[in-house]
């Protein structure tokens, strides 16, 4: 196929990609065919992938929300994709214009393009990095530019800590990351779960063993132990349409069938 003008020289158009499916499902532009036929296939599974990746995107919102009400103004998305719109950024800092944001993922697409889509935001750094690696993360000189580890930082997992298998053992992952962040900060975790919707999501996942990123579906109570002994926020690891809603009166049946958990968790 013809190479798009932003996408990197090296990048292999044969096989889809975790991020460019994500973006595919919220709507985005920046994916290939591979990556949409690879979408219609997990859509067969699952035909409401869409709409539990909006209400994935959703929850991110409602947590940068709240986080920045509680007077956090550094964010760190890890494995945050392709910056499509409602993004970390555009939240924190439509609430607060000083808020500092870094988005790191290691898809040269998500980085090339959320690099050029942000150039002119010098409160925003997106970096290539792998997340299984902090210190790679958190000493590179973009984050060390932005963020200040002396004060309270929020360290997001949106949809990515189930493609870390349980033998890169997530739950250390999350406590060296968090031994880095000063009291008040917090870790947001959101993650697919087989509690609900088993048989398409088991369909869908099967799907993603023939990527790079091949899932790790875990139980609310799995997904719980990933906080450690992090202090939970009210109301604790819930389905995702469950946590802060907007509109609690307007939640449909289909809230509580909601395939995936999520959290945020404070560091003493």
């Amino acid at each position: 196929m013809e190479r798009p003008s932003w996408a990197p020289a090296d990048l292999d158009l044969d096989r889809p990609s975790v991020a460019r499916v994500y973006d595919y499902y919220l709507g985005g532009s920046h994916n290939f065919a591979v990556d949409r036929e690879f979408a219609q296939q997990v859509f067969q599974a699952m035909p409401n992938v869409p709409q539990l990746a909006r209400d994935n995107r959703a929850f991110l919102r409602r947590a940068v929300r709240a986080l920045s009400a509680l007077g956090v103004d550094q964010f760190v998305d890890l494995g945050s994709g392709i910056p499509t719109v409602g993004n970390v950024h555009e939240v924190a800092q439509e609430l607060d214009p000083k808020a500092r944001v870094v988005y790191v993922d290691w898809d040269p697409v998500a980085v090339a393009h959320g690099q050029a889509i942000l150039a002119d935001n010098d409160r925003t750094a997106v970096i290539g990095a792998d997340l299984r690696e902090p210190s790679t993360v958190f000493d590179h000189e973009r984050v060390k530019a932005l963020i200040d580890p002396a004060r309270p930082t929020a360290v997001l997992f949106i949809a990515v800590l189930h493609f870390v298998p349980d033998g890169q053992r997530p739950i250390e992952l999350i406590g060296r990351i968090a031994s880095r962040l000063a009291p008040g900060s917090h870790i947001v975790i959101s993650h697919a779960s087989p509690d609900r919707q088993s048989a398409q999501l088991g369909q869908a996942a099967n799907l993603y063993q023939k990527t790079a990123s091949p899932v790790t579906m875990r139980s609310q109570a799995e997904i719980a132990a990933l906080f450690g002994d992090l202090d939970l926020l009210d109301p604790g690891v819930v389905q995702t349409p469950l946590w802060r809603p907007d509109a609690p009166d307007e939640l449909g049946p289909e809230a509580y069938e909601y395939p995936g958990f999520v959290g945020v968790g404070r560091v003493r």
